[in-house]
């Protein structure tokens, strides 16, 4: 489960959200400068919230009232972003193994398989990224994350630097992540497409403001 009550105020813009998402992908829905990057960045722990609580998977991690900020590292959160960053010096095999080995967690052979398997890796291992298409790309992007074992896994807009072609080409692999991987996620996007096919829940944000939440209805 996931609970956000939380206020920031940058610059001249606020955001002040509020909601308890339970769902397996809870979908950020909300144009562009909604407040969507900045509230998924709290939830990161990349940003702090000036008043409020985070609550991941029955912790607190961001408690203002008592003085509770849990870093980044230490939340168990895999981060997907809209271009890939894969180390362009790295193969395809190298990039999955780092979020593990950054998180300093033991080899698990099983997990690994699984994963290549899921995303469809099998025959990109001994790529670099310059030889991978886009969504390739992501997909390596997407194995890393889950290699890394996180309790929640956050994509901001994953699909937003693809063409078409591509993205009708990475949809299946997160639906299928949806039912098979175990991993709630949060998923920012300003495609209705997207999130009817993917969200299982929907907080619509419009200028820092949660207008809406609940069901793939609220798109309607």
């Amino acid at each position: 489960m996931l609970r956000v009550d939380v206020e920031k105020q940058l610059g001249e813009f606020s955001l002040h959200a509020t909601f308890a998402s339970e769902g397996r992908v809870t979908g950020l829905f909300g144009a562009s400068g909604a407040g969507k990057t900045s509230l998924i960045n709290m939830i990161a722990g990349l940003l702090r919230p000036d008043r409020g609580t985070i609550v991941i998977d029955g912790e607190t991690v961001d408690d203002t009232a008592s003085g509770i900020h849990v870093p980044t590292w230490r939340r168990r959160i895999g981060y997907v972003f809209q271009d890939a960053r894969l180390f362009p010096h790295l193969n395809v095999a190298q990039n999955l193994d780092y979020g593990r080995r950054m998180n300093r967690l033991a080899a698990d052979p099983a997990q690994r398989t699984r994963v290549v398997e899921l995303l469809d890796l099998g025959a990109l291992l001994d790529r670099r990224p310059g030889k991978l298409s886009g969504g390739e790309r992501q997909r390596v992007a997407l194995g890393r994350a889950l290699l890394s074992k996180p309790r929640l896994l956050l994509l901001d807009e994953p699909l937003g630097a693809l063409d078409e072609a591509r993205k009708l080409e990475i949809l299946p692999y997160l639906v299928r992540l949806r039912d098979e991987a175990n991993v709630p996620m949060v998923y920012v996007s300003h495609d209705v497409a997207e999130l009817r096919q993917l969200a299982t829940q929907i907080v619509m944000l419009r200028q820092g403001r949660v207008t809406s939440f609940g069901g793939v209805k609220v798109l309607t």
